[in-house]
């Protein structure tokens, strides 16, 4: 019968000092009539029934969708950053 061990491991990272966090945009205070890009990038798996969903449980949303098969992510026009409410960045491999 083999003894039972006790292994120690550390971890790699080592102290973390504490971050502020800031948000990048306030919240929303609601939904309704926003315009909000859902931008996928990459190969399209998860993101198809999302899309499904997203647009089935907020129905009061203007979608606007954008695709890219590639490795850069979809970046939003100057007028897009003025004028679109929210934005959800899907990166799928």
């Amino acid at each position: 019968m083999a003894e039972d061990k006790v292994y120690k491991f550390l971890n790699p990272v080592g102290i973390q000092n504490p971050v502020d966090i800031s948000p990048l945009a306030s919240r929303l205070n609601n939904l309704d009539g926003k315009e909000i890009v859902f931008s996928i990038t990459g190969e399209p798996d998860i993101t198809i029934a999302l899309e499904k969903k997203l647009k089935m449980d907020y129905p009061q949303v203007n979608w606007k969708i954008k695709k890219n098969y590639n490795i850069e992510p979809n970046r939003l026009s100057e007028e897009e950053m003025k004028t679109v409410d929210g934005l959800i960045q899907a990166v799928c491999w």
